[in-house]
């Protein structure tokens, strides 16, 4: 069985591996949120910024991309991601089951937030733009990282009325 990797934030435009095949996919149950402080990535612990991650929510979905890893390459695309993703406990891999794009049903490997977690947050779209707006972390600009995401899923034609209205916020705060 091929391994599969959701991708619905920065897995979109920076995998970090060539993927066997791209397509796109749901995933039920979960919501895509800036409810991560990144205190790494995109932020630092004096001055956190916002990463997405899936957060529970019953009834929800996500949708985002399926990247299928090339056979005999499993091992180290996941050691690579465990490395990337798991930096600190906020995230937690889970074996998920994902609806693709073509009809098939898979199961993938996520990301999602622990909510139990010092770096899980709930903040109001304004509060999230404000920390995203100033945030620079070791992977560069917070804005950077909601400006790539966003645009990868406007290519996808994947609708997140919320990433529409933070781009336009962070965009004024930045100018």
């Amino acid at each position: 069985m091929p391994l599969w990797i959701f991708g619905y934030g920065s897995l979109l435009w920076h995998p970090g591996f060539e993927p066997a095949e791209r397509i796109r996919a749901r995933l039920a149950g979960y919501h895509r949120s800036f409810c991560m402080l990144s205190i790494h990535h995109r932020g630092t612990v004096d001055k956190p910024g916002l990463v997405l991650a899936l957060d529970h929510v019953a009834g929800g979905s996500c949708e985002g991309l399926a990247l299928g890893v090339k056979e005999g390459e499993e091992d180290a695309v996941l050691a690579y991601l465990r490395k990337r993703e798991l930096i600190s406990s906020a995230y937690i891999e889970e074996t998920v089951i994902l609806d693709l794009a073509d009809g098939r049903s898979v199961e993938a490997v996520a990301y999602v937030i622990d909510p139990k977690h010092e770096q899980y947050c709930q903040f109001v779209l304004e509060e999230q733009a404000q920390r995203i707006a100033g945030a620079v972390g070791g992977r560069g600009p917070n804005p950077e990282y909601l400006f790539n995401t966003a645009d990868h899923l406007a290519e996808l034609g994947i609708h997140d009325p919320d990433l529409t209205w933070l781009c336009g916020r962070v965009r004024e705060l930045t100018a």
